[in-house]
């Protein structure tokens, strides 16, 4: 029941928060700091019996694990469970949560109570995706993150925000119309027991599809992931949803949403189709490698911060992509680090220049001539992130 309130506190932190909206919006702001407060604390508790050995006794591949039937005439059901990953996962979404919020404390003035709504259904929509092993749920909990943040480009945005938030929308929903495509050819051509059409990650584990059908559903599968890591050449929305975001959205939206396309990658591709792994993982490998370069050559070439920090962070994604199909443990346990790493020095970075902007009103690097003398403080904190991101 745990990991349903990890998921759902949040969800119900936003619906408080909205209907305060036009009465209070300090206590807007209180009330999803409490609500991220309190699931942190859930998933602290957590970790301290992950690291103490307790958990699930009955399957030792969750530590521990939650399922009730959702709609049991098309084997879907809500099925929650956590291991190493998806606890470290959560307690990275939680984390850079309370930085958002506070990064949003003074820079949002406008509809506080609908931001914190729409900020809210994001992180329960991300957790959902780290903790659902249902795959009809994961889907669901996909969408559930993508419209609140749609909005929160579109509404709370810079002057460009109509232009990212569509095309930012467009591209992950064009992406993940592909992996429901996938989720359903998957449940209807795996080879069950005689349980009828199941959606349940165990079920998929224990008899991964294979032959010709197992390549083009992966296929799938990695377009919807990769759209969302991003990798190249599916990245073209990032830039620009970057650049327009309000900092509590570019922190989630870099520290936090982009390692959901890694996760899925992780969690699904790489155990349910290991034998088109296998023969996709050079063509994968290429994309990782073109990605780190063609971005680190676009980042050179930015004048905005944003715009440069995103760039970046493309580059690194790939490096992300590489190791999850490098096909060694070692690797994916480098993956796992670098995943950790980018989401908190990508998030710092956002949130210096979201920082920085509040107070000279540009993120123009030409303009930021003697800067260093002004605020020194300012100067070794993003010295500090820059050198944590390499």
């Amino acid at each position: 029941m745990t990991l349903v309130l990890l998921v759902f506190i949040p969800l119900a932190g936003g619906l408080i928060a909205g209907w305060m909206g036009g009465k209070d919006s300090t206590a807007c702001r209180w009330i999803s700091l409490g609500a991220l407060g309190l699931d942190a604390l859930l998933a602290l508790g957590l970790a301290f019996h992950y690291l103490g050995g307790s958990g699930n006794p009955g399957d030792s591949r969750w530590f521990i694990e939650w399922s009730q039937p959702w709609i049991p005439q098309f084997g879907i059901s809500f099925h929650f469970a956590m291991d190493g990953l998806s606890l470290v996962m959560v307690l990275l979404t939680l984390f850079l949560g309370l930085i958002g919020v506070g990064a949003s404390w003074t820079e949002i003035q406008e509809r506080v109570g609908f931001f914190h709504f729409n900020f809210l259904w994001i992180l329960s929509g991300v957790l959902g995706v780290f903790l659902a092993m249902d795959l009809f749920l994961f889907f669901f909990f996909w969408e559930v993150m993508l419209v609140p943040m749609y909005l929160l480009i579109r509404i709370w945005g810079h002057e460009n925000r109509r232009y990212a938030a569509v095309k930012f929308f467009l591209f992950t929903q064009a992406s993940g119309l592909l992996m429901l495509i996938a989720i359903i050819a998957l449940a209807l051509l795996h080879p069950g027991e005689g349980q009828g059409v199941t959606f349940d990650y165990n079920v998929f584990l224990q008899n991964p599809l294979q032959g010709p059908a197992a390549k083009w559903i992966m296929l799938g599968f990695f377009v919807a992931f990769a759209t969302k890591l991003p990798a190249f050449p599916f990245h073209p929305w990032l830039a620009d949803a970057h650049t327009e975001a309000p900092t509590a959205g570019s922190i989630i939206l870099a520290g936090i949403l982009l390692k959901t396309g890694a996760y899925g990658m992780l969690r699904f591709i790489l155990p349910l189709f290991p034998t088109a792994v296998h023969e996709f993982s050079t063509t994968a490998m290429i994309l990782g490698v073109i990605g780190i370069l063609y971005a680190a050559i676009l980042a050179f070439a930015q004048d905005d911060m944003k715009r440069l920090v995103a760039y970046t962070s493309v580059s690194h994604m790939g490096f992300v992509l590489l190791g999850i199909f490098a096909g060694t443990d070692f690797a994916l346990k480098g993956v796992v680090i670098q995943m950790i790493c980018h989401g908190l020095s990508a998030g710092a970075q956002f949130m210096l220049v979201g920082a920085l902007y509040e107070r000279i009103h540009t993120r123009d690097m030409r303009k930021m001539g003697g800067l260093w003398d002004a605020i020194p403080g300012f100067g070794v904190a993003t010295m500090f992130f820059a050198m944590a991101s390499l």
